[in-house]
């Protein structure tokens, strides 16, 4: 088995557009006058997307609660007092269905999690046929299963997977308040199983985690140097949940918000950036600039996993408003 390798260095004689970023550059492009930035973002959006189109996708959990991780976010651990329960993998019928209903509202992409550290291969069977029926669909698969043991993203890429997600979820620094039960080097190790399979990559992160803009600005770092670029990289809001270590966060800036999409699409120019979780709590106008600013990609459905996310004909109604139009 290949695995590929990734990188946070690249050599500094590339194209432009595929040229090393710094810390110091990337908090520059944060500390840019708001207009601007968003003026910036927009321009480098137009020249590699046409900005009426967004991308939608929908994501359910098939596997919910008893995760044995302790991510500080994360409602669904068994390490946090909270309102999820633990619930038993939902068949391959129910996944379908669910899927057959994602498209006739619109999705493009369908979007499968489970709360694992990582898929046991028994579990991973059960997951292969959901991949086939839902491809069979004519959608786009994603899926979100943790950790990947080697020769696991080989099985999923075979089953007919598109994607695969996995977040770096914050800056380097900042990984160890939030996560005790894996390494940041874990998630590096499975984003190189997926791109050695020759799965295309979602990842992303969280703002919102008590983090400082430098740090922000350190995990768009990450995204911008991973080698390749993911091609698809959500952008979550942490949406605050009872019984989470995290629960009392600092509530972050709107402004802030809208400029970690401008900078993620300024260094990430190609890929899709997508709202993620916390989208049901932001108002339209909001919504609306980080359109403006870049995002090209939401989650469409009335849940993301276990939390809330604006409904659908809520959004339709948004997109009429801005013209925009389904990828």
């Amino acid at each position: 088995m290949t695995q590929a390798t990734i990188a946070f260095q690249r050599p500094p004689k590339l194209h432009p557009e595929q040229a090393l970023w710094s810390q110091q550059e990337v908090e520059a492009l944060y500390d840019l006058p708001f207009m601007e930035l968003v003026f910036r973002a927009a321009e480098v959006h137009r020249q590699h997307f046409d900005p009426s189109r967004v991308q939608l996708s929908t994501l359910v959990s098939i596997k919910t609660g008893g995760c044995p991780e302790d991510c500080g976010y994360c409602p669904q651990s068994v390490h946090h007092e909270t309102p999820v329960e633990n619930q038993p993998m939902m068949t391959v019928e129910e996944v379908v269905e669910a899927a057959r209903h994602a498209k006739a509202n619109g999705a493009g992409r369908f979007c499968m999690g489970a709360a694992w550290r990582g898929p046991k291969d028994a579990d991973l069977e059960k997951t292969l046929n959901m991949v086939q029926q839902v491809k069979a669909l004519g959608l786009q698969t994603c899926a979100t299963f943790g950790l990947l043991k080697d020769g696991q993203a080989e099985k999923l890429k075979d089953a007919g997977l598109d994607f695969y997600n996995h977040n770096l979820d914050t800056a380097p620094d900042k990984y160890a308040d939030i996560i005790q039960t894996r390494e940041y080097e874990d998630r590096l190790d499975t984003l190189g199983k997926v791109r050695g399979a020759g799965l295309s990559v979602c990842c992303g992160g969280i703002v919102g985690l008590n983090e400082t803009r430098e740090q922000r600005a350190g995990l768009i770092l990450q995204l911008a140097n991973l080698d390749p670029q993911p091609e698809s990289v959500p952008v979550n809001n942490l949406v605050k949940v009872t019984g989470t270590p995290l629960d009392g966060a600092e509530e972050l800036d709107w402004t802030e918000f809208v400029r970690t999409i401008a900078v993620a699409r300024l260094t990430l120019p190609k890929s899709y950036i997508r709202l993620s979780a916390g989208r049901r709590e932001m108002p339209e106008a909001m919504q609306a600039l980080c359109f403006l600013a870049g995002a090209n990609s939401i989650f469409y459905g009335d849940k993301l996993l276990t939390t809330g996310n604006p409904d659908v004909d809520a959004d339709r109604a948004l997109m009429d408003k801005l013209g925009l139009q389904p990828l």
